[in-house]
Order: C-alpha cells, then structure tokens, then sequence
C-alpha cells in the first residue's frame, strides 16, 4: 500500500499532517488528519485561584484568546453566583464582535481566498497573501490589513490587551467604557459594516458567479451530511456570546435545544489512538465511527453549522444574506465551500450588533461588576469563530479549580475534518500521479474549518505518550520503546 504524506499542513492555527492511503490501482483507501501537537491545559489549571483561569485559559491560542476568556469568564459567573450587570454583559459581547471580526477576516483572506482568488492550483509561490496582492491589488489588501485592525482594536479597548485580554470576572468585567472610547468603536464598527459587504460582494463575483467553482460548491467531493449545532437566541437567531444550543439533524429537523449546563446529557467524547484529540459526538444516536448521516452521533460546529442550526439573523443586513445562502444553497447547506459563505456572513452580522452595542449608552454605565458568592460549579459557552466552545469548571471551596473540561470547536469538527479530507481525496485523486495543486484541493477541505490545533490538543492524560526507536549505523530498526509502560514491544 503506497503512502501520501502532506507535512506540514498549511495555512491553519497549529499543527498537523495528513496522511492518505492509496490501494495496488492507486486510488484512496483511506486518509487521516493528525494532530501532533500536545500542550494540557485541563491538569495544569488544577489547583490555581479560579479568578485566574479567565487569563490562564486565554493563553490556550493566541487566535481565539477571546473565545476562551469569555468563556471562562461565563463559567465563573455560573460558579461563583454572580450575574454580571447589564452594562457587563454588553461590553463584553461588544469585545466578542470585535473578535469574530478579526478572527473571520484573517481566515477568509489571509487563509482561505488564496485558493479562490488565486486559484486551488495555482503555484505555491502565488498561492499567498502576496499573490493576493498581485491578483487583486494593494488597496483591498489595505483594506483588509484596516478592518482586521478594527477588530483587534475593539477587543484592545474593552480588554486592554488586543490578544489575551485581562478584563473578564467572575460576576462583570474590570473597567468600564468612557463615551470616546465608545465614539471610537462605533466608528471603526461601522466602516466594518461597509467592508464585510464589499467582502460578501467580492465573493459573490470571485467564486459564486464562476463556473470553475460550480462543481466544489455542488459537487458531492467537499460535501458532508451531519447534525450541526450553535447557539441561539430565544427567536432561533444566531447569537455568538449567549443563548440556548440548538441542534438540527442533517435535514434541518431539530433535534434538541438545550441550555449549557445540560452539555454532559448531550455530548460524549470519543478517543483515538493515534491522535491527542477526542472526537465529541451526541450521546442520544452514539459512536458509530467515520461516517455521516443521521445515522452517526457526528455534529459539526462553527459559520455554517451555526447558520444551520438557526433560523435566520438578529440584523438585517445579515439576515438579507443569510436569505440568499439558502435559496441558493438549499437549507441547511452542506457544501464545504458554504463555511465560506456564512463566515463572511458571520462578519457582517458581528459588525452589525458592533453599532448596535456601541450606540447604546448603558455600555459606558460604570455599573460593571455584581458580587460574588461561594464558590461551586459552572458552565460558560460562547460561539468562537470557529464554533462552540464549552468550559466547565468545579471550584472547591477555597475557589480552587477541582475539576475542568474544556470541549473546542476544532475537537467537535475533527471527525468531520477526517471523513472531508478522505471524501476530497478519494474524489480528487484516480490513479498513481498526484500533483501538488490537486494536494492543496485535499488540504482546503480542512481549510473550510478553520480548525485551531492548539485550541484542540489542551487535554492531558497524565504523562506524554512516547515511543523511542533505535536504529543501528545501517539503518535497522533493533529496538523499539513505549511509555507508559516502559516496555519493548518488538
């Protein structure tokens, strides 16, 4: 059986490789994502002062340290008894727009459009950020350099770092907004009001009006049935910092809506070998391995399965294009390429609600912290960029971390982000030659994810797996060991 090796994989958060299996006629047997890398979050955090998880667990990524801190935040309200006040709340919503504006724009352009606006087999060495600038032009990626900028400066201005914020509490946020500061929000959400519809706009022309992209949108190649789940308002809207879990089953029927700290009743984690990241799936239909359909417990988060699971926008703007997604698409979507789609949707509705909260004066209400209470257990969930995120904590009761569980977006999505790649590559790839530009077409089948490694590898299980091979000056392999157990297996 030959093997295809791509590492590393590129454009993405993190590390990883790709390894695709080809039978004796040269077709694709099978293909697996792995995920090397190790950091564990979930034992280290153990013992420390609750207060200081919101900041510890922000160091997890340095992409979604937003994500994270608010929900860590929201856990420790829940732990800790204390509902922040209306002022709080907003201000940190407003951050988390500011965030998912940053987060979208850097993937969509820096990560993903390479392969749309340049081309999926185009040269490697125009496959960039600079062959983005020579196809089209140094203005837009001026303004694409501007606004990820905004987004990174309201989360600096409410959290007084632009990445690891510091200003989430049990029970509020440490500093309140003064009326320049929010003048200043207002002004650069609004401008991101302007440039995520020239995005959406740009797509529309670039990928959604050409032919050569008609057969990846609507092809079976970067399709995927699954269940698909997000948060949602009490209208069944998207809400990306608040609200219920809803999931809908892979014809858009609603499986169950929930509220955060019902999770364990919904969601299992499953573990393989060969990768330090579990596989989450839903308790109610179970394991049944790498398969899709509703037959497999399988559920995806993030843009599209958030839109999925929604039925409609909280602005108008948005709304009006999530319209459009749909009659095109048919609901709910399940083209790879429609995470696209619904990110740049994503962008426009976070820019939105942006002008929204910084219109409203309560944001400057110094009115920003509630009073704790005794220390217990709590659940915080926030909508990352790349999709839900979940963390629980136990507090013992000097406010020490007992006990923690931290599920990631890119955790939810790794059985998917497995069956895509070896969908995409059992399409793409028919007998024995393989060229690079039909390797990368594999590779934006994990691109359309977004998917965060770092954020995903934080569990650890007590010690490293290791493996210690030792080969003689000719190269054989003469021993081989293991730990845990510290034994030689060969």
């Amino acid at each position: 059986m030959r093997e295809i090796t791509i590492n590393p994989i590129t454009r993405l958060e993190g590390h990883g490789k790709i390894t695709i299996f080809l039978d004796e006629r040269g077709f694709v047997e099978n293909a697996y994502l792995q995920i090397p890398e190790f950091r564990g979050f979930e034992k280290f955090c153990i013992g420390r002062s609750g207060e200081l998880i919101p900041q510890i667990t922000s160091r997890i990524c340095g992409v979604c340290s937003v994500a994270h801190h608010l929900a860590s935040a929201k856990a420790l309200d829940e732990a800790f008894k204390a509902e922040p006040p209306p002022a709080a709340r907003k201000l940190r919503e407003l951050m988390h727009c500011g965030y998912i504006i940053s987060d979208h724009i850097l993937h969509f352009y820096y990560l993903a459009a390479p392969d749309f606006l340049v081309g999926p087999r185009a040269s490697p060495r125009e496959r960039n950020i600079i062959g983005l600038v020579r196809k089209m032009g140094l203005d837009l990626v001026k303004q694409v350099i501007r606004h990820r900028a905004y987004g990174q400066n309201i989360v600096e201005i409410i959290g007084g770092k632009a990445i690891h914020p510091v200003c989430g509490l049990p029970g509020g946020v440490s500093k309140p907004l003064t009326e320049e500061e929010r003048g200043r929000v207002r002004e650069m959400a609004e401008s991101c009001v302007d440039f995520a519809e020239s995005s959406l706009k740009l797509f529309h022309e670039l990928v959604l009006e050409n032919p050569d992209y008609e057969e990846m949108i609507e092809g079976d190649i970067y399709r995927l049935e699954t269940y698909y789940m997000g948060l949602v308002d009490e209208d069944n809207r998207v809400n990306l910092y608040d609200g219920k879990l809803r999931i809908v089953d892979p014809n858009g029927r609603e499986l169950l809506k929930f509220d955060a700290s019902e999770y364990l009743d919904v969601v299992e984690e499953h573990v393989v070998e060969w990768s330090y990241v579990k596989m989450p799936y839903l308790k109610r239909i179970g394991w049944r391995g790498l398969i899709d359909g509703a037959g497999s417990g399988v559920y995806r988060v993030g843009p599209l399965a958030r839109l999925n699971a929604a039925e409609g926008m909280a602005t108008p703007l948005a709304d009006e294009e999530y319209r459009l997604m749909y009659k095109t698409l048919g609901k709910p979507a399940h083209s790879l390429i429609a995470y696209h789609w619904a990110r740049l949707i994503e962008i426009l509705y976070a820019a939105e609600r942006a002008v929204e909260l910084a219109g409203d004066p309560e944001v400057t209400s110094p009115e920003i912290r509630s009073p704790i209470g005794e220390p217990g257990e709590g659940v915080g969930v926030v909508e990352a960029a790349r999709g839900t995120l979940i963390h629980h904590y136990k507090l013992d009761g000097d406010g020490l971390i007992e006990d923690i569980n931290i599920i990631t977006p890119t955790a939810s999505n790794y059985a998917s982000i497995c069956m895509s790649i070896r969908n995409a590559a059992r399409g793409l790839i028919k007998g024995s030659e393989v060229s690079e530009g039909l390797l990368n077409m594999v590779e934006m089948a994990y691109r359309a994810y977004d998917p965060c490694m770092a954020c995903a590898s934080h569990h650890a299980i007590g010690e490293l797996p290791l493996t210690v091979e030792i080969y003689d000056h000719r190269g054989r392999l003469m021993r081989r060991v293991e730990r845990p157990s510290l034994k030689r297996v060969d």
